[in-house]
């Protein structure tokens, strides 16, 4: 069974990367134009001869665009049908589809959201290479914090759920949750490398449409994948579709 969800975990997530893919072309990749221009502008300003391009801007906002989403829809997707085998079941008597909702709503909410909330999105031109693995391991520590809290606290809940029920007990394991990723975000240093001259809509234009590329493909993922699933674990649904 584990293998079959694999191979339809793979597929939901290349559908989902088409999908995610459509929408970074549309809204995400006239920002990052914006930002390659700020870039060129402030070669320019210092008499700088611009830096040549390893792969030409045309391939980039096209087929690397679309290689690069759909090949990470794919991972994430096999990752994803992994953790439901696992949970599937264990988090109460919720059907496939609504299994793979919850868990892409939680992966979404762990793994992108809180995350970016702390570190969001920066196109490279308009940040410091300098400090590029610095922020990339604030963000990945963040991640982590974010995805330990979300394990512990998941698995408070479930013990309360004899004293509190299962509303109370959510609701405090959403509490604690809160509680230690607001630390973190506390504890853990800022990343501000955006120069003071860039623009502010151009800067939010962008971390949004990053924001809204992973939406779009952990929906497109929790929705199809709970399909798929659904067909591979219920018998009965399979003959009632045929």
């Amino acid at each position: 069974m584990v293998r079959a969800l694999l191979i339809r975990g793979m597929l939901a997530g290349a559908l989902a990367g088409l999908l995610a893919c459509g929408f970074a072309w549309i809204f995400g990749e006239p920002q990052v134009d914006v930002a390659i221009g700020f870039e060129q502008h402030l070669h320019a300003a210092a008499g700088e001869a611009p830096q040549p391009e390893m792969v030409s801007r045309a391939v980039q906002s096209t087929a690397g665009l679309l290689t690069g989403i759909v090949v990470y829809g794919c991972a994430v997707g096999g990752i994803f049908s992994l953790v439901f085998a696992y949970a599937y079941g264990r988090i109460g008597s919720l059907h496939p589809r609504a299994t793979a909702a919850t868990l892409a709503a939680a992966g979404f909410l762990t793994l992108i959201l809180v995350p970016q909330i702390k570190y969001p999105a920066n196109r490279p031109p308009i940040g410091e290479p300098e400090s590029i693995a610095a922020r990339t391991a604030l963000f990945f520590t963040m991640i982590a914090l974010s995805v330990i809290a979300a394990v512990a606290a998941t698995s408070s809940a479930r013990q309360l759920v004899p004293r509190l029920g299962g509303w109370n007990s959510a609701i405090a394991g959403g509490a604690a949750y809160l509680a230690v990723v607001t630390v973190s975000m506390l504890i853990l240093p800022p990343a501000n490398e955006v120069p003071a001259d860039f623009s502010a809509a151009t800067l939010w234009n962008f971390r949004i449409a990053s924001l809204g590329t992973e939406a779009v493909l952990w929906i497109a993922l929790g929705l199809v994948f709970g399909l798929l699933a659904e067909r591979q674990l219920t018998p009965a649904f399979s003959r009632r579709m045929a």
